[in-house]
């Protein structure tokens, strides 16, 4: 491949700092800006792109779903709302004309906080929009479910119809899969859904073949032979090494892949379906690591084209070596295609960069550059993370990420020990704008994936199962330790910080290592685990909770910062926004009034229309302003210019 030419955009280029006018302190403005752009997506046709956009206007923070017409060079507004309000976490073109919309809000139901999806289609000419579960659709159901959001598939061949997959169609709970016309909001079943059928996959040819069932912490997947009928392929626990994840089927109607582990690490297989024993062939496999359960097809050449970060297309495979030729520095994902694949988007990105986006030409040979994703946080003032190791106090091998002030060269330094959510999640490599924030305020960042973390294997995630505030716990504070006899950390001068479960591990690591760290930040973090579980009853899945966490009552209050309230003798910050559906706001409220009346230092911020996530800026502006004011008076650390 030729090099790709490189041009820039007028439609969508946002204004970038000169080299002159940056400084090495960045307003916390910038760290709390909203993207640019997200969600870029490119019509079929090749001649639109949708993206989310946001927008302050009189006090209210908007969020946009905006085309631009690459033809004409034009762009137009097709959805705004406040971000307050509603979250959109994807946009999707359903054809040339139609461009489907999920969003998610705070709801309750019978008084139980619960968070809500919805469906929208938008008619990109017009900019008219409807829920897609409307008209005799909605009022065939027997009641409104939770989450409508869940497209099974869309049909290029049949392009005004989709698939979704819809509980509330029988008096019994249980996912249905409907066929929907986009235009006239016709319906028709395409399969009905029973008994803890919790989920749907249609072959290539749009027929529903993959079922799958839980009960409690139990699942099984199985075949639809025929109406009703159906063969059981696979049952396994939750949490087991047994699991098998379907995650898509070839071209053939008969080929399956699927995720499950080999050799202790997550893999992906395919499975042929018309084989009685069900035999699997390793398709991509890491011998460290997790292969991410993610599967990419292309309707154009009517074949899978890649398996977890892995292509196994050579024509695919050849063009992002091309790609990574033409931008040799970052790391250069396709997000988006036109359905000829000759137009594309990629998001090119770095640890030092959050991301830019370009747009692709393969017949001219070309990449235009759109917009950066964050203008305002220039890559020349980021800092790239290490990667680092160290030892557990039992010996396990720890993996984590340190991240230093630009112009750090040795001694120790003011630390913030950052801990991640999940807890079965972990942190990379990549770009995170938290960690930024703190390195260009002076501060070493240490983060490490303690055991529990996801990506590092079965034995390595079964090791977290039920274990808040034990090894867990341990491993963050070793962490602390490793740093401060490498000499980065000054040990008179360490903060914990942490969000969700890295709130709890921050409150935790003050309790379990009194004297070690100068203070606490927990946002949206749990302080009565308790209380976690036990409100968890009110969901479909308070056994898969109990199952990870625990569910001895009496041992869950011991591992509970709330109960070990007193023994807290350093500064504590607290956020929590009001809205928040995965850790309530009553933890933090509790919490708060705990420290209080035994006369702690203790602030606390609520969120108004907050989540658990930071969506909005004015709720990041407001969080990290206090965390910048509460670290420099904690940990004297370099003001801020």
């Amino acid at each position: 491949m030729r090099l790709l030419r490189i041009i820039f955009s007028m439609v969508l280029m946002a204004p970038i700092l000169t080299p002159a006018a940056v400084k090495d302190v960045l307003p916390v403005s910038a760290f709390a800006s909203d993207p640019s752009a997200d969600l870029l997506t490119l019509s079929p046709d090749g001649t639109k792109i949708a993206m989310l956009q946001t927008l302050s206007h009189e006090g209210a923070q908007l969020v946009l779903v905006t085309l631009v017409n690459l033809v004409k060079n034009e762009r137009s507004f097709l959805i705004k709302a406040d971000t307050r309000d509603l979250s959109i976490y994807e946009l999707t073109w359903a054809n040339n004309k139609h461009l489907l919309m999920k969003a998610a809000y705070a709801g309750a139901r019978n008084g139980i906080p619960v968070s809500e999806t919805r469906l929208m289609v938008i008619d990109v000419g017009t900019g008219e929009h409807h829920n897609v579960v409307s008209g005799t659709l909605q009022r065939r159901l027997e009641r409104t479910p939770q989450f409508q959001s869940n497209i099974v598939a869309l049909m290029p061949d049949d392009e005004q119809h989709i698939l979704l997959a819809l509980d509330g169609l029988h008096s019994e709970p249980g996912v249905s899969i409907v066929k929907i016309n986009l235009e006239t909001k016709r319906f028709s079943m395409v399969a009905n859904g029973r008994r803890n059928l919790v989920d749907w996959l249609v072959d290539r040819q749009y027929q529903p073949r993959i079922a799958i069932f839980r009960d409690g912490t139990e699942f099984w997947i199985a075949e639809r032979l025929n109406g009703s009928k159906f063969r059981e392929l696979w049952r396994f626990e939750a949490f087991s090494e047994q699991q098998i994840w379907p995650l898509g089927f070839d071209q053939n109607p008969n080929l399956l892949y699927v995720s499950a582990y080999h050799d202790g690490r997550l893999a992906i297989f395919k499975v042929d379906l018309t084989d009685a024993n069900l035999a699997m062939t390793l398709m991509v496999a890491n011998d460290n690591y997790d292969v991410p359960a993610t599967l990419a097809y292309s309707w154009q050449d009517q074949q899978v084209i890649s398996l977890g970060n892995q292509y196994i297309s050579a024509k695919h495979s050849a063009f992002q070596r091309a790609l990574d030729q033409a931008l040799p520095d970052t790391h250069n994902r396709i997000i988006s295609r036109s359905g000829d694949q000759n137009s594309y988007i990629v998001l090119a990105s770095s640890e030092t960069e959050a991301g830019v986006y370009l747009l692709g030409n393969r017949a001219a040979n070309e990449l235009e550059v759109l917009l950066p994703k964050y203008a305002q946080l220039q890559p020349e003032l980021m800092v790239a993370k290490s990667r680092i190791e160290y030892k557990a106090r039992d010996g396990l091998t720890i993996e984590g990420f340190l991240t230093t002030p630009k112009s750090y060269t040795a001694g120790p330094l003011p630390t913030i020990i950052f801990p991640h959510g999940g807890p079965i999640s972990f942190d990379n490599e990549g770009f995170d704008y938290w960690t930024q924030f703190f390195a260009n305020r002076g501060y070493a960042v240490l983060q490490m994936n303690f055991r529990g973390s996801a990506g590092y294997g079965f034995d390595f995630m079964q090791l977290g199962l039920r274990g808040w505030g034990l090894q867990m716990q341990d491993d963050v504070e070793d962490g602390t330790q490793w740093l401060i006899d490498q000499g980065i950390a000054d040990k008179s001068r360490i903060c914990i910080v942490g969000a969700s479960y890295g709130g709890y591990a921050a409150l935790m690591g003050v309790i379990r290592s009194p004297g070690r760290y100068k203070c606490a930040i927990s946002f949206a973090g749990v302080t009565d685990v308790e209380a976690l579980v036990r409100s968890s009853r009110h969901y479909t899945n308070f056994d898969i909770v109990k199952k990870q966490i625990g569910d001895d009552y009496r041992e869950l209050r011991q591992r509970s910062p709330i109960t070990h309230a007193q023994a807290i003798d350093i500064p504590v910050l607290l956020l929590h926004g009001d809205l928040d559906r995965s850790v309530p706001v009553q933890q933090s409220r509790a919490f708060n009034r705990t420290l209080s009346r035994t006369n702690k230092q203790v602030q606390y911020i609520e969120l108004e229309k907050g989540d658990h996530y930071l969506s909005t800026q004015s709720h990041r502006l407001s969080a990290f302003s206090a965390m910048e004011d509460f670290l420099q008076q904690h940990l004297s650390a370099p003001a801020a210019e």
